[in-house]
């Protein structure tokens, strides 16, 4: 097990560690359209790809994180 989290299961070790993934992608592919916006000439159907899919990323990493982060009434 990992000493960091040394109460989670593999299942939830394994939705952490996909959050990271999908949030490092979330940040390249921000990087990504950030870069293109900068050219003489913008490929702006690259950029609407990339930012579709941004998106779509960025609803699966909402969705796992409501999986582990509990809800908590105060």
């Amino acid at each position: 097990m990992n000493d960091d989290d040394p109460f989670l299961s593999e299942e939830e070790q394994a939705l952490h560690a996909r959050l990271k993934v999908l949030q490092q992608e979330h940040a390249d592919l921000d990087a990504s359209i950030e870069a293109l916006m900068h050219m003489p000439l913008p490929d702006q159907l690259m950029i609407a790809r990339l930012k579709r899919k941004k998106l779509t990323l960025r609803d699966e990493i909402v969705k796992i994180e409501a999986i582990v982060l509990p809800d908590i009434i105060a």
